[in-house]
């Protein structure tokens, strides 16, 4: 994280790239639907303050885009999800990562009867920029890890606020460096190996509600049990966005995320972000 502005300057223009994309299909298949948002958050205090305090700045840059499609009785939905956040303390030399995900979703459908479809789905997650423990020692690196899951299944699908996708056999793959596996495991891939291979269930869930005017809460949910090892240690991954609109650019946003996986680590990963945004929407 040497030039983090140099890693916030590639997503913008990413998110340029897609906006302008999006202008220019006029197709009816097509429903496309974008947001960025930028959090901002600081802490300010001069030398005579005897409470006593750090100076800090934090931002939060993401992106949701949707880009679904729709044709008789087949549908396929894909979400894209970006966001990249640093923190810097006054005494601190370098910034710290707040936030790294690059994610992508893809579902395809096909109706069975009123609201079930027969469906296949693919997810990959990885980080865009490196990771560091609290000894400053790296630990992770843009694709590494990268997680990719795949698998048919039964998707129900009440609306676009409200589905949910049980894929009973799913293949799901894990890569990592050998540098991070050099003096033991990393993210589940053992000692000396780049890659776990896993064989399992797996069930997704998202839930939009709309609370009250211009508060809403953004819900996605998977669950995963490998056949192969362990089955009855389900991982799970839940995100939480919470989004309280001021006006039609401010919002006051809460992101909160929860990651159980034993392979990983034997206990509950937390991450919570707040703050005042400034969100766009193409």
């Amino acid at each position: 994280m040497k030039n983090p502005l140099l890693y916030l300057g590639f997503i913008l223009a990413m998110l340029s790239v897609n906006a302008q994309e999006t202008a220019k299909d006029t197709t009816k298949l097509w429903t496309k639907k974008g947001q960025i948002t930028l959090l901002f958050n600081q802490s300010i205090f001069n030398n005579e303050w005897l409470a006593g305090g750090t100076t800090n700045f934090s931002g939060n840059l993401g992106l949701n885009y949707d880009f679904n499609y729709k044709k008789g009785a087949v549908i396929w939905d894909n979400k894209c999800i970006v966001a990249y956040g640093l923190t810097k303390i006054k005494a601190a030399e370098i910034a710290s990562k707040t936030d790294d995900r690059l994610e992508l979703n893809s579902l395809w459908g096909k109706k069975a009867s009123n609201v079930w479809y027969y469906s296949i789905f693919f997810n990959f997650k990885t980080q865009m920029d490196s990771g560091f423990d609290v000894n400053q020692n790296k630990i992770s690196r843009f694709f590494s890890p990268a997680f990719f899951q795949f698998g048919p299944g039964i998707l129900w699908k009440k609306n676009n606020n409200l589905t949910l996708n049980f894929a009973p056999t799913t293949a799901k793959l894990i890569l990592v460096n050998n540098h991070f596996t050099e003096l033991g495991p990393s993210f589940g891939v053992l000692q000396g190996d780049n890659s776990r291979f896993e064989f399992g269930a797996s069930i997704s869930a998202y839930c939009k509600l709309i609370l009250m005017t211009n508060v809403s809460i953004e819900n996605r949910l998977n669950l995963y049990s490998n056949y192969l090892e362990d089955p009855q240690n389900v991982d799970v991954d839940y995100q939480m966005n919470v989004v309280m609109k001021i006006n039609r650019y401010l919002s006051a946003n809460i992101a909160l995320q929860t990651i159980y996986d034993d392979n990983a680590i034997k206990a509950a990963q937390v991450r919570e972000v707040f703050g005042l945004g400034a969100n766009y929407g193409f």
